[in-house]
């Protein structure tokens, strides 16, 4: 199949981000300063000492992933990310089931942790300025700003993140290093780290919350149309951002046990973990410190949710452009080359919600953003499996120059891996959720029904238009790199054609 180029006026901003600007988006997705303090005591209430283990090995398992998905990248030049993936290797079909349940995934991510800003953002500011606005006003105004950044150019959001991503990341370095130059509590141990001690039976509720707090990363897919150099900065971004969360999750987990000594860490982790790295700063470096970690958990909440919102903007307009949505909303920004439409249509779907959580008298913690995050989290982890599993049949008759390893092995892998984190995940949803049996069916129920929308949506393509289902995710895709991949020159075979 020959490659079709977009239309010039329906390119985004080209060559306008960097390794580290790819970086920074999936990174700030994650909110590392909301994760440890809001999530992490959770997991040594779990598994005890041995929870730092969870986070490296969920990381492990989403490295070999990141495997076979970068050595496709090269060929996969769409913006859709997981949708034209999983058209590619597993059919149009399998692709627009999967491009709804992403809309779904990443719309459930972003407007839940609009719960989150309300909440922190609401008891925050009481506390140091006396200003007590109810907690629907500060997420309808981290609406606006995020409405505002997402709707500007790539290159300004990028900028935005990686200074709120420097300040949260700094805070807890701050905390580590003074833990670390005054010997801890009790003195400095590695025990957390055992094989015995990782290895516990808490380690399933772990991973759980693990495999959780990495969702976004694959999202550096998407930002493949505005990269410099896509063929090296998206697998290079890939890479670094799963290293740098499963080891500095699970660096700052063994420094909140090493601040407090094994003992007393698991009492706090179950009697005060709202607390604990609150305390811990305070401790150690000073009022001053952990007052601006209370800061810093709102800005860590405002850079994941910019990040989401990019990321939905740009499958939105990956499939309008596609026409697989109503082409309005694909339409660019004249100055800024961004998805301007998506994204205002986008910001007005989170504040209807948002209104609606606030009429209705909700929590915005435990309902807005863990039961509306829930069915995200699992929802990307099931487009994990499936990009996996797309992975290994593109590659199954032709290895086009790769090892069997990158492209055979690591995705089968990959695939048993994820498939068994999404068991976890479903058979433990109760731990991000704090819900009910009732509730929690209800949640996973979105997955498969999101996947048989799309499905649903495939068969009636087929009937109406044959020839755009075919085309589906498919546009943009060479039969080999513009690059040698694995050491072997790709060069006899024309780009342009699939194989």
């Amino acid at each position: 199949m020959k490659k079709t180029a977009p239309e010039p006026a329906l390119e985004l901003e080209g060559g306008v981000l960097g390794t580290t600007g790819i970086v920074f988006f999936v990174v700030a997705a994650a909110a590392p300063l909301l994760v440890m303090a809001g999530v992490a005591p959770l997991a040594l209430n779990i598994a005890g000492i041995g929870a730092p283990g969870g986070y490296i090995l969920a990381g492990l398992a989403l490295g070999v992933f990141a495997i076979g998905f970068t050595a496709m990248s090269k060929y996969i030049h769409n913006g859709g990310a997981f949708y034209a993936y999983i058209s590619v290797g597993l059919g149009p079909r399998w692709g627009l089931a999967a491009a709804v349940l992403a809309l779904v995934s990443y719309n459930a991510l972003e407007i839940g942790i609009f719960g989150a800003l309300g909440y922190f953002a609401q008891s925050t500011m009481a506390d140091l300025v006396g200003l007590d606005l109810p907690w629907g006003v500060w997420s309808l105004l981290g609406v606006a700003l995020v409405w505002f950044l997402g709707s500007r150019s790539v290159h300004l959001g990028a900028r935005f993140l990686i200074l709120l991503l420097t300040a949260e990341t700094g805070i807890l370095v701050l905390l580590a290093a003074a833990v670390l130059f005054q010997g801890g509590a009790v003195g400095i141990d590695l025990d957390s780290f055992a094989p015995s001690t990782v290895f516990s039976p808490g380690l399933g509720g772990v991973l759980t919350l693990a495999f959780a707090a990495f969702i976004g990363f694959e999202a550096t897919a998407l930002y493949r149309e505005e990269a410099k150099d896509p063929a090296r900065t998206v697998p290079r971004a890939t890479y670094i951002a799963v290293a740098f969360l499963g080891l500095f999750y699970a660096f700052m987990v063994w420094i909140i046990i090493q601040a407090y000594g094994p003992d007393q860490a698991l009492e706090l982790a179950a009697s005060d973990p709202a607390g604990m790295y609150f305390n811990a700063i305070e401790h150690y470096v000073g009022g001053w410190a952990s007052t601006l970690m209370e800061l810093l958990i709102i800005t860590s909440i405002l850079a994941s949710l910019l990040a989401f919102h990019n990321a939905i903007t740009r499958y939105v307009f990956a499939l309008s452009r596609e026409r697989v949505l109503p082409q309005f909303l694909g339409k660019l920004h004249p100055v800024y080359k961004s998805p301007y439409v998506a994204s205002a249509v986008q910001s007005l779907l989170a504040m209807v919600v948002i209104v609606v959580f606030v009429v209705v008298g909700a929590n915005p913690y435990l309902e807005l953003l863990l039961w509306v995050n829930s069915p995200g989290i699992v929802g990307i982890v099931v487009l994990q499996v499936m990009a996996a599993a797309a992975v290994i049949a593109f590659f199954w008759n032709d290895r086009r120059g790769h090892s069997a390893w990158r492209v055979l092995v690591a995705p089968v892998s990959a695939l048993l891996m994820l498939t068994y984190a999404t068991y976890l995940i479903v058979d433990q949803m109760e731990l991000i959720t704090a819900a009910g049996t009732a509730v929690n069916v209800v949640l996973v129920a979105v997955t498969p029904v999101s996947l048989a929308v799309g499905w649903l949506l495939g068969i009636r393509l087929s009937r109406r238009d044959p020839a755009q289902l075919s085309r589906l995710g498919t546009t943009d895709v060479d039969a080999e790199p513009s690059t040698e991949s694995d050491g072997v020159s790709n060069s006899s075979t024309s780009p342009g054609q699939v194989t």
